[in-house]
C-alpha cells in the first residue's frame, strides 16, 4: 500500500512562476498542493501557467482561505514550517508520509506568531554566506520535500 502523500503549503504566495514552480514539483513528486490565504496573482496568471507547463491535470490543489482552516481540517497532521529565522536545519527533521511542508510569502515569510507557536517544527536551510539573505521560494521547496522523500525511502529505484 503506497503511504499518504506529502503536502506542501504556500501561505499568501506572490510571484507566479514561483508557485507555478512548486505546483509541476508537486504534480512530479505526488505532492499536494495548498495555497493558503490572500494570493498576489490570479490562478488564470499567465506566468502561473506557464510554469507549471502542461502538468496542471497532474495536481491536486486545494484552496484554503486561512492557514486555521487548513488545520481545522486536518486536526491530526503534522506540520514542518520553514523560515530563515529558524535554528534547525531540514536535514534534522524526521519526516513522515502525509506531513504538511509550510512556507510562507516571498517577501515576508512566515509570521512570527506561527513560527514563535512552532518553535520544535521550524526549519531552516542553512546558507553559507553573509551576503546571500534567502533562496529562492521554489527552490527551498524542492530542497525540502526531496529531503523529506528521501528519508521516507520514496526516491529508492
Amino acid at each position: 500500500m503506497m503511504s499518504p502523500p506529502f503536502h506542501i503549503v504556500l501561505i499568501e504566495p506572490e510571484i507566479p512562476p514561483n508557485t507555478g514552480n512548486i505546483a509541476r514539483l508537486c504534480g512530479a513528486t505526488g505532492t499536494i498542493l495548498h495555497l493558503v490565504g490572500k494570493l498576489g496573482f490570479s490562478l488564470d496568471d499567465r506566468y502561473l501557467k506557464r510554469a507549471g507547463l502542461d502538468y496542471w491535470d497532474a495536481i491536486e490543489l486545494r484552496r484554503w482561505d486561512s492557514f486555521e482552516a487548513l488545520q481545522s481540517a486536518v486536526p491530526d497532521a503534522r506540520f514542518w514550517f520553514t523560515s530563515k529565522k529558524a535554528t534547525r536545519s531540514y536535514h534534522q527533521a524526521d519526516f513522515n508520509p502525509g506531513d504538511y511542508i509550510v512556507f510562507g510569502k516571498e517577501t515576508q515569510g512566515l509570521p512570527e506568531t506561527l513560527l514563535g507557536t512552532y518553535p520544535e517544527q521550524a526549519l531552516q536551510i542553512p546558507i553559507d554566506s553573509p551576503i546571500v539573505r534567502s533562496l529562492n521560494l521554489s527552490t527551498s521547496a524542492g530542497i525540502v520535500l526531496y529531503e523529506a522523500l528521501r528519508q521516507c525511502g520514496r526516491l529508492d529505484a
